[in-house]
């Protein structure tokens, strides 16, 4: 560095004090003016100032117009006419010696600060290390489309997550800054980020890993030498006229000389980041009244000084990450220097989930216990992409291990869980409501129902307004920008339609009893059923009705806000209570369905009890369902939780019929291990899962039918299954897949057979016909066996259906002689159609051995 530009730092770093201790001013300005460094005007101007720091605020704008060679012939001028002052602010090596020191017992106390956090029910002394909690989120680096918008609104579970792992383009492997400030494909690397995020979805939490990350020499990049932190809700508290130097000094336990300091020293390595703009209580909608600044150390309005470090005004080589809502995106994309980046936090993928889980138990056991529950609803696994979410579930669920609960007793309900993130964001990402709790929770409540008649999920500008008063003020609101042919469209949507839909019940429970049960009415009876309300029960109109497919979450929600300690929370937290006649006409509704064995609705039902979580009720709905035939479709993880908790409730129950993947099986363990009589379909099922097939099982039951749909078992799993079954009272039937048929494996299997009280049909699926003839064709045995020999198999994408036949092949590619072989080596087969076989030339009726 050369001397020019030495000297030019000094002024730059000292030039506060300078303003306000410098007496000689006019002695230099003459002297600057003399030697022509500048013109007569701006000498005149400086003259005319009244006081000395004004003279020297003006003199301030020559020496930056002037540049490095004026600010050192000022540096000159000022060592001869200010000498005692000069001595006292130190030589330039002394000041760089100052500055390291400074920066590092910065970084020190940003580590100290930084390495904890608060939570939200945190007491006073608690903390809780930021590598508990932090999980990087998955960042979008571009404005989604309004297509991509309504899909991930109407998605949930597994699709939900894909949409998001497919949308997310920060490089996995990168640092957040990285991320943020890498270069595009054009070549360009921005010098403001706006970092988007709705409420809790973790914009701050992310800012302080970034200064964490910085203090402990853990970024990536190296170009920055120094971060600052602003935090807009603090900025709201400052009163009077304060320099950017000031602000900044807020936030560090540096003073605004020494941030004055290192901000001049090396602007260009300065990154700061301004966090929660939505929050700030300013108006940027009038800038030509506000003073327009050119140094960190000039005082203004916070307001002031902020927006010229915003716009560039001030530091317009340093680099800014700035924070917000969407609500606030367009007012701060109009104020942002340029070349600027929009960027949005969209949230956790489920992988991510489960490692905010892991970070959070740190118990290896509660941890997986804790997300297999979650796991097991799509509904809140979906939620818990919003960070907060993910936080509040796995409070709630510590608390409940703490307290020793039942895991089956569940994660109390989906309902619990969203009213507990309603609270917390109006608690603590709401600030200067313009109007109270309860209206502003029902006007976001007829937005909701409007949006749920009209099948709406993402809602126009123009049409806000008539309904929610503030949209951008709303946490719970989400602000998008679409391109609309050559102009920009602004609309709002819910973070999810699960909140569109859970708005729509607690608008529904704020209801008078009369409007209450019109507005159910409406959902339960479409309008082409409209005369039915002629018949309907005047106490119970819902009683006969099936509600919209679409209103089910709605009514499922409307169960859980009926729950009591939901209820006792909701009147706490929010002011709002639920009328007893909510839950009389649900119960009414469940209970007629139930009796009615309406099995379509089974599921939804069992999902409606367990919201409602009332152990007595649960037991007197169950009643009707002598035997639960849940069969038809395989059960969802969610369905299997809800089963789960209602058959907890009745442990007597006797008759199972259900259809699930090979992976519930350790879910439903407990209630299979009671039930007496069972017929189970389990998808999916592999080698691995025979402990658990086997444990679920036990022994004495009277096992209708299982059909165990595989790739393929090994002969060893095979025998362990069907040694199994002769332990069980009665085994109606079965179908198995067998990769190979072995001399031990067909010993089992001819056993099993032969014993007639154990078994009525078992079908064998095999790829090995060969292996499966000469294993078995030493044994006889009675009964009805089916035999599925995939090798043989062309182009059959179903199961061939049961029929009454002893031995059955799908349509083949083997000739009618081979197969007549294959059957002639077995000692007794009774008879097979011709249908069944599929050749040009049909066997006989009849093939005896």
């Amino acid at each position: 560095m050369d001397q020019d530009s030495e000297r030019a730092q000094f002024v730059d770093a000292h030039w506060a004090t300078l303003v306000q201790r410098v007496n000689m001013v006019m002695p230099i300005v003459e002297e600057l003016q003399s030697v022509k460094m500048m013109k007569w005007e701006s000498y005149c101007k400086i003259r005319a100032a009244n006081t000395n720091q004004e003279k020297m605020r003006e003199l301030y704008e020559v020496l930056h117009s002037g540049g490095d060679k004026v600010k050192s012939s000022f540096y000159s001028r000022l060592e001869k006419h200010e000498s005692c002052l000069f001595r006292s602010l130190g030589n330039i090596a002394q000041i760089a010696e100052a500055l390291i020191e400074c920066l590092n017992k910065y970084k020190k106390w940003i580590q100290r600060e930084y390495e904890y956090v608060t939570e939200y029910n945190s007491l006073p002394g608690e903390y809780v290390p930021l590598s508990e909690r932090y999980t990087q989120p998955l960042i979008i680096m571009r404005h989604r489309e309004k297509r991509e918008r309504e899909e991930e609104m109407f998605s949930v579970g597994e699709s939900f997550q894909q949409l998001l792992i497919s949308r997310n383009n920060a490089d996995k492997d990168s640092s957040i800054l990285d991320a943020l400030f890498c270069v595009d494909d054009k070549g360009i690397s921005p010098c403001s980020v706006i970092l988007q995020g709705n409420s809790g979805n973790g914009k701050s939490f992310t800012t302080q890993k970034i200064m964490l990350d910085w203090a402990s020499g853990n970024l990536h990049r190296e170009e920055f030498d120094c971060l600052f932190h602003l935090k807009c809700k603090e900025l709201n508290h400052i009163s009077g006229e304060q320099s950017l130097a000031e602000l900044l000094s807020h936030n560090s336990n540096l003073t605004p000389d020494q941030i004055s300091q290192i901000l001049q020293k090396s602007p260009e390595k300065v990154l700061i980041l301004i966090d929660g703009f939505d929050e700030l209580r300013f108006s940027y909608s009038d800038t030509w009244n506000k003073p327009k600044l050119s140094h960190v150390s000039e005082k203004a309005p916070p307001e002031a000084s902020l927006n010229a470090l915003l716009r560039g005004h001030i530091l317009s080589e340093s680099f800014l990450l700035v924070t917000t809502r969407s609500t606030a995106t367009t007012t701060l994309g109009g104020l942002l220097k340029h070349p600027q980046r929009f960027t949005e936090i969209i949230g956790f993928s489920e992988k991510q989930v489960e490692e905010y889980f892991q970070r959070f138990f740190q118990d290896e056991e509660l941890f997986r216990k804790a997300f297999e529950c979650v796991k097991a609803n799509e509904t809140l696994i979906t939620a818990c992409s919003i960070p907060v979410i993910c936080w509040i579930t796995c409070t709630v669920m510590r608390e409940r291990f703490t307290d020793g609960a039942d895991v089956t007793s569940g994660l109390e309900t989906t309902t619990s869980i969203y009213v507990d993130f309603v609270s917390t964001l109006l608690k603590h990402h709401c600030q200067g409501l313009s109007q109270p709790v309860p209206i502003l929770l029902k006007s976001l409540g007829q937005l909701a129902e409007r949006g749920m008649l009209e099948r709406q999920v993402l809602f126009e500008e123009k049409s806000m307004h008539e309904m929610v008063s503030n949209p951008a003020g709303s946490p719970f609101l989400c602000k998008f920008l679409f391109k609309r042919r050559i102009r920009q469209e602004t609309m709002f949507s819910f973070m999810h339609l699960s909140f569109q839909e859970f708005f729509t019940a607690l608008y529904f429970i704020s209801l008078a009893e009369r409007d209450f049960l019109d507005k159910l009415t409406e959902l339960f009876h479409s309008q082409t059923q409209s005369y039915l309300a002629l018949y309907l029960d005047e106490k119970y109109p819902l009683k006969y009705g099936c509600p919209e497919p679409h209103s089910l979450p709605v009514i499922q929600f409307l169960c859980g806000l009926s729950h009591k300690e939901v209820s006792s929370s909701l009147e706490e937290t929010l002011n709002l209570s639920v009328p007893s006649f909510v839950q009389t006409q649900l119960e009414e509704w469940i209970l007629h369905v139930s009796a009615s064995r309406v099995y379509n609705f089974l599921p939804f039902i069992l999902h409606c009890l367990y919201e409602l979580h009332e152990k007595e009720f649960v037991q007197k709905a169950m009643e009707a369902w002598q035997k639960l035939d849940m069969s038809w479709n395989p059960l969802s993880r969610t369905d299997c939780w809800a089963l789960l908790y209602c058959l907890d409730c009745c442990p007597h129950f006797r008759n199972l019929k259900l259809n699930f993947a090979a992976e519930e099986l350790k879910m439903l363990q407990p209630v299979l291990c009671r039930t007496p009589e069972l017929e189970l379909t389990v998808q999916n099922f592999s080698d691995t899962d025979v402990t658990d097939l086997l444990s679920a099982l036990g022994e004495g039951k009277r096992l209708r039918e299982l059909r165990l749909n595989s790739r393929c078992l090994s002969d060893e799993s095979v025998q362990e299954v069907l040694n199994a079954l002769h332990k069980q009272k009665n085994v109606g039937g079965l179908q198995i897949s067998v990769k190979s048929i072995s001399a031990d494996t067909a010993h089992v299997i001819t056993d099993f057979l032969q014993t007639k009280a154990k078994w009525e049909e078992i079908s064998l699926r095999t790829d090995d016909a060969e292996s499966l003839c000469s294993s078995l064709r030493l044994f006889s045995f009675e009964g009805k066996l089916v035999l599925n020999v995939v090798k043989w198999c062309s182009g059959l994408h179903n199961e061939p259906s049961l029929s009454e036949i002893i031995l059955k092949f799908p349509h083949s590619k083997a000739s009618s002689i081979n197969v007549k072989s294959f059957l002639q080596s077995f000692h007794s087969v009774n008879c097979i159609t011709e249908e069944d076989l599929g050749f040009q030339n049909p066997l006989p009726h009849r093939v005896l051995s």
